[in-house]
């Protein structure tokens, strides 16, 4: 293989042994593309403005660059305006490694020829590219023959890398479109390494859907900016596509004006969800418990219940349905089932034959870390949340919520997420 550290300050010789100058960078076109193909190289002579040569004029690029034609003869590249320069807009800059699903640094790039022209294949972001640069790749291999250690090249295929480039367009749009491929919590890592200008500009491709995926997934600094970024009616929109618990705790941290903005904008049922959950302080069970859970009415049998479940809307908001809650008309609580008990259970029996009416609580102003010990006692996935002056069930607070605090930063972001889109 060929490495663009290897040609860099090299020679150009001409179809007759004449010296055209040195090797100053080479373009690639069709970044979109798995293997770009070079269109060009920058060649600078003594303190002369670097030429561009056409690619079609390229006979050899290793051992030695060599062109097919006279001095006389070269074709000069006019560039469009979108050509990739790689030492000067790829080498050292930041990726993402998509299949590694990490934020990592360019030390070198791959050329391979096929045929008669010459590709971009790759990326280097091990040790070995920064050793090859700085022109220690021998004395580095023969001391790994002498360790009896294996010389590792850590090459990232180019099909695989996505720039971050905030101020490249069109390179920006390759990278959004190979992002949102990822699940969102790996792509929430990244972004927490990025500094807030490029997380932005990374985000502004996503859709509503997959941007408040990512953004439930992110820190809360970057929530702030990225939202705080958006037109109001896009984040409001982006906002109504968050669980209600997650869009109320960024606009907790808003300022006032903006907050009640962005909630005017919103669509009157989640304006209502997130409103509810802005009355309580952030570390109550209140504050932290979300408004979307699977509901029938007790006088159910299995086969009306399985049926509500799967043609009401407010159903299909509970993502993670582990639990199903039995209401009255005036939504107060009657009992519990497991989706597992329910699926299970003849279709003819009432639901009053399955349901556990035992019930474990909390109220919206119970403490947080209560709410973690009583999910923690009882093995629970979510505790329901009952208004304590007429009884009807506000929410549920899942487990990841309920030991949000009782974790080291690092690990809270580790937990399967049982409520949000």
């Amino acid at each position: 293989m060929i490495y663009l550290s290897k040609l860099l300050g090299q020679k150009v010789w001409d179809a007759f042994g004449h010296v055209v100058g040195k090797l100053d960078d080479l373009l690639v076109d069709r970044t979109d593309q798995s293997m770009p193909p070079i269109t060009a190289i920058s060649i600078r002579s003594g303190s002369d403005e670097p030429k561009l040569i056409d690619a079609k004029d390229i006979a050899t690029l290793w051992p030695s660059i060599t062109l097919n034609v006279d001095i006389s003869k070269l074709d000069m590249f006019k560039p469009a305006g979108h050509e990739l320069y790689l030492k000067q807009r790829a080498l050292d800059q930041q990726i993402v490694d998509t299949e590694g699903k990490r934020l990592v640094r360019v030390n070198d790039l791959q050329i391979a020829r096929k045929n008669n022209n010459f590709y971009l294949t790759g990326v280097d972001v091990g040790g070995t590219g920064l050793l090859r640069r700085l022109g220690l790749e021998t004395p580095a291999k023969a001391i790994s023959r002498l360790l009896k250690k294996r010389w590792k090249t850590h090459v990232i295929p180019w099909e695989d890398v996505a720039s971050i480039e905030h101020d490249d367009p069109l390179r920006l749009k390759v990278s959004q479109d190979r992002l949102v491929q990822m699940e969102p919590a790996d792509i929430a890592l990244i972004l927490n390494d990025l500094d807030h200008h490029t997380s932005k500009a990374l985000l502004q491709g996503f859709t509503d859907e997959q941007l408040a995926d990512t953004l439930e997934e992110s820190s809360a600094e970057v929530q702030q900016a990225v939202i705080s970024a958006l037109q109001p009616e896009r984040a409001a929109d982006v906002l109504e596509e968050m669980d209600p618990d997650e869009a109320a705790d960024i606009l907790a941290d808003m300022d006032d004006q903006i907050s009640e903005q962005l909630l005017n904008l919103m669509e009157d049922e989640d304006e209502e969800d997130v409103r509810i959950l802005l009355r309580y302080p952030e570390d109550s069970s209140g504050g932290i418990m979300t408004t979307e859970f699977a509901s029938v009415p007790g006088n159910f049998s299995v086969e009306q219940a399985l049926h509500h479940l799967r043609t009401n809307e407010e159903a299909k908001d509970d993502e993670f349905m582990y639990y199903v809650y039995l209401l009255d008309e005036d939504k107060k609580l009657q009992g519990v089932i497991s989706l597992r008990d329910l699926v299970t259970a003849p279709l003819d029996q009432d639901l009053s034959s399955w349901f556990d009416d035992d019930v474990v609580v909390v109220n919206p102003l119970t403490p947080q870390k209560e709410a973690a010990y009583l999910v923690a006692k009882y093995n629970l996935m979510a505790v329901p949340v009952i208004d304590p002056d007429n009884n009807a069930m506000l929410g549920i607070v899942t487990v990841d919520d309920a030991i949000d605090t009782m974790l080291p930063t690092a690990w809270k972001k580790k937990l399967p997420r049982f409520s949000g889109r």
